[in-house]
């Protein structure tokens, strides 16, 4: 009896241990396409969510609003980035219409390696233009025959 409880004591901790590895490798393996993944969705989650829908509803134009969009993007990116980090986030250019951003996001992070400390950047740039399958025209034709 006392031989089949430590069997099940002994896989408890390897599986403890287990994850704790997997959590030391995932939070010291970050790399440069986790965080240009990252830039790259929430940006388009936020040029989504700061569309300016009164704008489209009257004239079919898509357009975004600048104020609505920063406090979305940096929202998102803090919500899901890695705290270990420090990130700097630039916002060179929002176009409303069309819409369209350019931007820049790096991190610094300090990991020590044999006792030294070592600083590294990533730095990665984005430009990002909101497409759609519909035009003015197609939105224009529709409220005629609606009318009609």
């Amino acid at each position: 009896m006392l031989k089949e409880s430590m069997w099940g004591y002994a896989i408890i901790v390897l599986g403890i241990l287990a994850v704790g590895i997997i959590w030391f490798f995932a939070n010291t393996t970050r790399t440069d396409q986790h965080n240009f993944n990252l830039l790259k969705e929430t940006t388009e989650a936020a040029l989504i969510d700061s569309l300016d829908l009164a704008a489209y509803r009257l004239d079919g134009t898509i357009r975004i609003e600048e104020e609505k969009f920063v406090e979305n993007l940096i929202r998102r990116f803090a919500e899901n980035a890695d705290l270990s980090n420090t990130y700097v986030i630039e916002i060179f250019d929002v176009n409303t219409e069309p819409p369209k951003v350019s931007l820049r996001v790096s991190s610094k992070k300090d990991t020590t390696a044999t006792g030294e400390i070592v600083e590294f950047d990533m730095v990665n740039n984005l430009d990002a233009i909101l497409e759609t399958k519909y035009y003015a025209e197609e939105k224009e034709d529709e409220n005629s025959n609606a009318k009609n």
